[in-house]
C-alpha cells in the first residue's frame, strides 16, 4: 500500500510559514533586538555612595542631607547618557536615598543604559503630615537642594557621561511630589502657598530644563501648574491609595487628576493604574516592609515609565 505523503509535508511547509511568520510579528511588536534605554542591557552597575554635592547651608543642617548615590552601567562606552534623580518618599519627615524602591529603580535604569543620582534631601521638622502649608513649604525647601545636586552633576557631567539636555526627575510619593513640582511650580509659587514671604522667590517655572518626570504615587499642589509647562509626565498610582489621593483630596491633586488634564492640555502623559492596591503599590501600607510581590509591581513600574520615556525622549538617539 502506498502512502501519499504529499498533504502532510504540505500541511508541515504551511505550519512551519505560519510559524515563522507569527514569530517575526512578534518579534517586530516587542522591538525587535534590545534597545538602550527601553530594555536592561547591561548585566553588571557601578555604584559610587555618598557622593557630596552641595554644603548645607547651616551648621545646624546635617551633612547626611548632601550626599548622593551615583548608578552607572559598567563597561558603556557611551560618553553622554541621559540622567535621572531619583528622590525618596517619608512625608518629608523620614527617609533616604536607600529608602525603599530608590536603590532597586536606580539599578533597574542604570541597567538600561541611564546614570542614575539617588539624592538625599532636608527632611522637615513641620507638621507635614496634617498641614498642607507646612508640606509645600518642605517641597520647596527639597527642591533647592535637587537644583544643588543638578549643579553640581553638570558639573561632572564629562565624569560621570551624562548628557546635560537630558535631564529627568523621578520619585515615589514625597519624592514624586518634589519632581512634579520642580517642572511645573516656581519657587513663587510655593512659597505663596506656604504662606512665606515671596519678595525674593523667583518666577520661573523649570529653570533648569527638566527633560521629563517619573510619578510614582506623587501628587500636584494644585492642578493649575500643569499650565506653565510642558514636561512629559509617566505616572504608576494604586487607585486605593489612602496617603496619596489616586485623584484629588486635601490639597493633594494625584495622578487621575495629573492625567486628565494633562490629556486637556496636550502634554505627554501615560497613566499605569493598580487596581486593588494603596500606596507603595501594597495593599495595605507597611512604611518599612515591602515583600516580593511588591517588589515585582515595583519593576513593572521601571518597565513601564522606561517604555514610555524611550517612545517620548530617547528613541531617536538609537
Amino acid at each position: 500500500m502506498t502512502v501519499n505523503t504529499r498533504p502532510i509535508v504540505y500541511m508541515y511547509k504551511l505550519f512551519m510559514i505560519i510559524t515563522a511568520t507569527l514569530s517575526c510579528f512578534y518579534a517586530t511588536a516587542q522591538g525587535g533586538q534590545p534597545a538602550r534605554y527601553r530594555d536592561k542591557i547591561f548585566d553588571a552597575v557601578q555604584v559610587d555612595r555618598n557622593t557630596r554635592y552641595a554644603e548645607p547651608p547651616t551648621a545646624s543642617v546635617k551633612v547626611k542631607y548632601y550626599l548622593l548615590d551615583l548608578y552607572r552601567p559598567k563597561n558603556d562606552p557611551e560618553k553622554k547618557r541621559p540622567l535621572i534623580i531619583w528622590m525618596h518618599g517619608g512625608g518629608f519627615k523620614l527617609g533616604n536615598k536607600s529608602s525603599r524602591g530608590i536603590p532597586l529603580w536606580s539599578k533597574d535604569f542604570a541597567q538600561r543604559g541611564y546614570v542614575c543620582a539617588a539624592i538625599n534631601y532636608r527632611n522637615s521638622k513641620g507638621k507635614t503630615l496634617s498641614k498642607l502649608e507646612a508640606t509645600v513649604a518642605a517641597c520647596h525647601d527639597a527642591i533647592q537642594d535637587l537644583y544643588q545636586s543638578i549643579t553640581f552633576l553638570k558639573q561632572h557631567a564629562d565624569e560621570y557621561g551624562i548628557d546635560t539636555s537630558r535631564i529627568i526627575l523621578a520619585g515615589n510619593s514625597a519624592g514624586a511630589m518634589i519632581a512634579l513640582q520642580a517642572a511645573y511650580a516656581s519657587a513663587a509659587d510655593l512659597k505663596k502657598m506656604a504662606e512665606l514671604p515671596v519678595e525674593d522667590a523667583s518666577t520661573t517655572v523649570n529653570p533648569l530644563g527638566i527633560a521629563a518626570v517619573i510619578n510614582y504615587w506623587g501628587a500636584l499642589f494644585s492642578i493649575d501648574f500643569l499650565k506653565q509647562a510642558n514636561v512629559p509626565i509617566v505616572s504608576v498610582h494604586g487607585f486605593k491609595d489612602r496617603v496619596v489621593p489616586y485623584s484629588s483630596k486635601d490639597g493633594l491633586h494625584g495622578s487621575l487628576s495629573i492625567k486628565t488634564a494633562a490629556d486637556a492640555l496636550k502634554i505627554p502623559n501615560a497613566l499605569s493604574t493598580y487596581n486593588g492596591y494603596g500606596h507603595e503599590l501594597q495593599k495595605h501600607f507597611i512604611p518599612f516592609f515591602a515583600g516580593r510581590p511588591v517588589k515585582k509591581r515595583w519593576k513593572d513600574a521601571a518597565a513601564f515609565a522606561a517604555g514610555f520615556l524611550y517612545t517620548q525622549l530617547l528613541n531617536r538617539y538609537q
